[in-house]
């Protein structure tokens, strides 16, 4: 998330309150909120907001609720109660108590509705780099909507495949410890199969949707693939850039971070990332700090397996974020 300041985050909450206040609470109306907040979403990038509609059961009227990331980390949940005259504890302990969580659903995405003690199993004992819990549960989500009618068999290749990354994930490091899972979860031998099965074809699916997508992105962004082999330095006062021709003259700074290998060239701080060979960058305000840098090697980006393979990752996230967008997510929260 790009840092912005308390005030200005406290300025964003308040845009927020004003738009919970403004939406129609009839069924009928929840294609306009979501398009309204959508819409107030993509004027506040940084915020990653998104509308929560909690359906009522045997009623015309919903509830609202709107996810803001906070600057520091953490969801901050927001909620708006109208002046009709029902108490707000009454109506808002009514609305979280609805009935698809009660039947102890969380979330429907799409054609997906899951269950509570599913999101349990699919969310790994490690987090997935700086995505939150939500992040993860919608995008498995998702993959199990591009698999509903994927009934190509599975090969026994696949099977070990999701059984190591789901054992990895949950730190089950034999068949002791995930069999004392299974029972801690109540799951059969059955059950566990079809759960493993479930892996293995979002698996497929991801693997067969990067190779379809890495040759056109790789083509529309080949400077992104460069391969490159740079030196920088990170602190919290700028640091004269002919000094890291010589890495000795340093040592006459005050506290810095020095950083020196080879990344695609996307993956590099980006006031270094589309600098020529031995181009001197900065110093430049970076971060908390300065940057200056070196570009001591670039090679032009190829169609390579491996390149292949990072370009297909980059446009799969790319298109499983559209897919988001697209997607109609609702949370049954208690």
């Amino acid at each position: 998330m790009t840092a912005v300041s308390v005030t200005a985050f406290a300025a964003v909450l308040a845009e927020a309150v004003e738009l919970l206040r403004g939406l129609r609470r009839r069924r009928t109306a929840v294609p306009e909120a979501r398009s309204l907040a959508a819409a107030w979403a993509a004027t506040h990038p940084e915020a990653r907001a998104q509308l929560v509609v909690g359906l009522r059961p045997d009623s015309p009227l919903v509830d609202y609720d709107l996810l803001v990331e906070h600057p520091e980390g953490g969801t901050v949940a927001l909620s708006a109660s109208p002046d009709d005259g029902v108490p707000w504890p009454a109506e808002h302990s009514a609305h979280w108590a609805a009935g698809n969580w009660a039947a102890g659903y969380l979330v429907t995405v799409d054609r997906v509705r899951l269950r509570v003690a599913e999101a349990l199993m699919l969310l790994p004992r490690r987090p997935y780099g700086d995505r939150d819990v939500h992040d993860e549960i919608v995008e498995q989500c998702l993959l199990m909507n591009e698999t509903l009618e994927d009934g190509e068999p599975l090969d026994d290749a696949d099977i070990r495949a999701a059984t190591e990354e789901f054992r990895a994930g949950h730190g089950l490091r034999d068949r002791a410890s995930t069999l004392a899972w299974l029972a801690e979860m109540s799951l059969s031998g059955e059950q566990f199969e079809a759960f493993i099965a479930g892996i293995a074809r979002r698996r497929r699916f991801r693997r067969r949707k990067e190779a379809e997508l890495a040759p056109g992105h790789f083509a529309a962004h080949r400077c992104d693939f460069d391969r490159v082999r740079a030196l920088w330095v990170t602190g919290s006062q700028p640091v004269n850039g002919e000094l890291l021709r010589g890495v000795g003259g340093l040592l006459g700074c005050g506290e810095a971070v020095v950083t020196v290998g080879a990344r695609w060239a996307r993956d590099l701080p980006a006031p270094l990332r589309h600098a020529a060979h031995d181009t001197l960058v900065g110093p430049v305000a970076y971060g908390d700090g300065y940057l200056t840098g070196i570009v001591l090697e670039r090679r032009v980006g190829r169609d390579d397996p491996e390149t292949l393979v990072a370009a297909g990752e980059t446009a799969f996230d790319e298109w499983l974020a559209g897919r988001r967008r697209r997607a109609s997510i609702e949370w049954h929260w208690l």
